[in-house]
């Protein structure tokens, strides 16, 4: 299956958005070889493992035109890069806090042409300004990740869901659900894509109080 087929498996995609994912391979191969942003057992998998892992966030939540998202240990751009292909009038900030993994996220946005996104070297608790929405991929366990950045969500929602932080994580989340003492909404990535990697992947959403 061609990297089309298995994103239009689950997305419809115009000309533009399906040149982008196509093109991303190839830039990430060439980056990987200099800097070492993606797992080396993982690069025969980048759609899978990276790109669609990304988009589950695009089956949990439609953003509208105007939404500011934050990605916070962005990486290698995952999941903000796929994600600001899907949604071209969101804006996207990609923040991390080594710097080199910031050069290849400059380089992939640029050479996709993306105006929606701006790529910062920088911790997630020093990022100034206000967002609509936070998103990771695991970058830690969820209440130190949402003391960094829950001042950093709007109160003010025009989505169909209120405002928060939408992270993809894995296996048993019991014991960091619990610490949180806030509603955690988890959602099976199995719901979304057929996939086996998918088995034990999930989405957690966490709506600003």
């Amino acid at each position: 299956m061609n990297v089309a087929e298995l994103i239009e498996k689950y997305f419809e995609l115009n000309d533009e958005e399906r040149l982008r994912f196509q093109i991303l391979e190839s830039l990430y191969l060439f980056w990987n070889d200099q800097i070492n942003v993606i797992s080396r057992k993982d690069t025969d998998q980048l759609y899978e493992r990276h790109v669609l892992h990304s988009l589950g966030i695009a089956n949990f939540i439609q953003f509208q035109p105007g939404t500011k998202v934050l990605d916070i240990g962005t990486g290698g751009g995952f999941p903000g890069i796929p994600l600001a292909i899907m949604f071209p009038d969101v804006q996207f900030t990609l923040v991390d806090s080594i710097g080199k993994k910031i050069k290849v996220v400059n380089a992939v946005k640029d050479e996709l042409g993306l105006e929606n996104v701006t790529a910062h070297h920088q911790r997630a608790e020093k990022v100034k300004g206000k967002f609509d929405f936070v998103v990771s991929r695991a970058v830690t366990k969820l209440k130190p990740q949402w003391s960094w950045i829950n001042k950093k969500i709007s109160a003010e929602s025009f989505n169909i869901l209120p405002n928060g932080f939408i992270g993809l994580k894995g296996g048993d989340l019991t014991d960091e659900v619990e610490e949180m003492h806030l509603d955690v909404e988890e959602v099976p990535l199995s719901e979304f894509f057929e996939e086996s990697f998918f088995e034990t992947k999930k989405i957690v959403y966490v709506a600003k109080p």
